[in-house]
């Protein structure tokens, strides 16, 4: 399910909803870098979010509940990209390892991280700032 939400008054919302199943991981990188694409990130930063999307992902994928629904929330503002993935689980605790491999792996692709289990909900929040350009 896609849902584009634009009010006047707000930043570009895109809401993707995929079964939570590591083959529907490739709409997810693509929506992120059509997103990223917007923004004018370079090749090398799409890439880079790309990554980071899918990591974030298969964090959240092994502690989802059978047949749920891995959630993708883009928010586009005027100089940066937000994406918040999130899973319902079963899982308890305030956080997510962040001492493991995929935590450092987004940690040093996107400028903001966050996870956070809450709600019956596991969720990961990053940004990626769209670059300065020189002279502007």
């Amino acid at each position: 399910m896609t849902q584009v939400i634009q009010e006047p008054w707000a930043d570009d919302v895109v809401v993707l909803s995929v079964p939570a199943a590591g083959a529907y991981l490739g709409v997810l990188r693509t929506a992120t870098a059509g997103l990223a694409a917007r923004l004018q990130f370079t090749l090398d930063e799409i890439e880079d979010l790309r990554i980071a999307v899918d990591e974030a992902c298969a964090m959240l994928l092994p502690i989802a509940t059978p047949e749920a629904e891995l959630s993708c929330l883009f928010t586009v503002t005027d100089d940066a990209l937000m994406v918040e993935t999130s899973v319902p689980t079963t899982s308890s605790g305030p956080r997510l390892p962040a001492e493991s491999f995929s935590w450092q792996v987004l940690s040093a692709l996107a400028d903001e991280i966050d996870a956070a289990i809450a709600n019956g909900r596991a969720s990961i929040r990053m940004t990626k700032r769209r670059p300065a350009i020189d002279g502007f």
